[in-house]
């Protein structure tokens, strides 16, 4: 018998994938919440599956996805990121890359991890909605709003409320699976 899924994930396998394992599950090690960041900040615009596609091809251009040597990349690097096609090649959202990685240490170092931090939002746990079909669940929260509004105080970029919230729903910080998604119960 086949899995009840959540609707936006249905007839790609690459995504089905993503959903069955990743999405909605709560991380909190910094490198996978960085990660996260990197690819939602260039998803912005554009859609999901569009980045999924290229993420592999993102971690070997980002090293990794290793902030403290993004934190260090020179002009010579943002240019081959610019002319690296296996990747969205936006010059404000590579800059901005850079940019955040440095402003995700100054969190790490002023609240211990970023994880503490981004998840002081939510109390520290999952807020478990109640989605019957997916195209009712919200684009942007009050938490959303509140992570948004002080990621860009602390020079962030790319981090409007919407790719925010998609953020929060990603790394688990929300379950917005739909309730009859075998996953809805299934990740605590």
């Amino acid at each position: 018998m086949e899995k009840q899924r959540c609707g936006w994930c249905m007839g790609d396998a690459l995504y089905q994938q993503y959903h069955d394992l990743e999405w909605g599950v709560p991380v909190k090690d910094d490198d996978t919440l960085f990660e996260f960041l990197v690819l939602e900040t260039f998803q912005a615009g554009l859609s999901w599956i569009t980045i999924l596609r290229k993420r592999e091809n993102f971690r070997v251009a980002f090293d990794g996805f290793d902030y403290k040597r993004i934190a260090q990349y020179k002009q010579d690097k943002i240019d081959s990121l610019l002319q690296d096609a296996g990747i969205i090649r936006n010059k404000l959202k590579v800059h901005a890359t850079v940019t955040n990685a440095k402003a995700f240490m100054k969190i790490q170092e002023e609240f211990g991890s970023f994880s503490k931090y981004i998840w002081g939002f939510v109390d520290g746990k999952p807020i478990k909605n109640k989605v019957e079909n997916y195209k009712e669940a919200p684009p942007t929260t009050a938490q959303s709003d509140a992570i948004s509004k002080d990621l860009k105080k602390r020079g962030f970029k790319f981090v409007g409320s919407t790719v925010m919230y998609a953020y929060m729903q990603a790394v688990g910080m929300v379950n917005d699976h739909e309730m009859d998604c075998f996953r809805y119960e299934g990740i605590q």
